[in-house]
């Protein structure tokens, strides 16, 4: 039986509606049962801090998909250190035979955000004795389709320069967990996973007028505007001035290489910008013109 953490989030909505398509066994961990409804599907109830109930979620498990919301650091700690942390050791205790984790690409030492969450995450699992495969993806197609994608009156909100993003559709991570949750086993190997091409916000920003059928501008925010912004709103100036660094990077042109990892594991290329355009039209003109034209 898998164990699917982060079942509620933008890949595990994905994996838990693939697994049940398919009649694959597994249960979801959730934090409340109005949660594990809405999924539809077999839960049980945990929480991330509660180490007695995650001993019980583990009953009957032998192989665990690991997935945890991104949390901001306070008082200098990253939550989900500790979190994941205490799922890896409660798989460890349960004898998991296979886990398959989500990670950050460019996960490093004191990095960014959740990068430096991952990279702690992913070696403590690699120390845990568990045999494990990591994936780390690009930039989500389904940021798109979030707050904070579009200005008031619709146009896109640019924040990574001229550097190109070869965004990822979270369908696609969620199939090649899939893959590596049910199929043959990869201990040990990690797996960048990217679209099928990089494009820059002026390009991405065409694709979405194209799909919405009207002129789509782009208001680009450069990371220190971006910080300041942020920082006006309320939000931990720490927290700001981090978020600033990822754009950096990525303005950079951390995000653009494209890799085969998706169409090796899947036997099919990658989902294009456009497919997931056209399958998401409608949150996407939920999200672009709600407020728009």
């Amino acid at each position: 039986m898998i164990l699917v953490t982060g079942a509620a989030g933008s890949v595990g909505r994905h994996l838990v509606r693939r697994l049940a398509d398919r009649g694959v066994e597994f249960r979801a961990l959730v934090r409340d049962r109005a949660k594990g409804r809405e999924l539809g599907c077999d839960h049980v109830i945990g929480d991330f801090d509660d180490p007695a109930s995650l001993a019980a979620a583990f009953e009957g498990v032998d192989r665990l998909f690991l997935n945890g919301p991104g949390a901001q650091a306070v008082d200098g700690e990253q939550p989900m250190v500790r979190q994941l942390g205490a799922v890896i050791d409660a798989a460890a205790a349960a004898g998991v035979e296979r886990v398959v984790k989500i990670s950050v690409w460019h996960a490093s030492p004191g990095g960014a955000l959740s990068e430096g969450a991952h990279w702690e995450l992913d070696r403590r699992l690699a120390a845990s004795g568990l045999p494990w495969t990591v994936l780390q993806p690009s930039g989500f197609l389904q940021n798109l389709l979030g707050p904070g994608a579009f200005t008031p009156d619709g146009q896109l909100i640019g924040r990574y320069g001229d550097g190109a993003i070869s965004h990822i559709d979270c369908y696609d991570i969620a199939a090649c967990a899939d893959v590596l949750l049910t199929g043959p086993a990869r201990p040990g190997e990690t797996f960048v996973l990217t679209g099928p091409e990089a494009l820059t916000d002026a390009q991405l920003a065409a694709r979405v007028a194209a799909a919405l059928g009207r002129p789509v501008g782009r208001v680009t925010l450069a990371p220190d505007a971006l910080a300041t912004a942020l920082a006006g709103q309320g939000a931990p100036i720490g927290f700001a001035r981090d978020l600033a660094d990822l754009f950096r990077g990525a303005a950079a042109g951390a995000l653009a290489d494209v890799t085969t990892a998706v169409p090796d594991l899947l036997g099919r290329p990658a989902r294009t910008v456009d497919e997931f355009l056209a399958d998401n039209l409608a949150e996407l003109r939920k999200s672009a013109d709600q407020r728009g034209s």
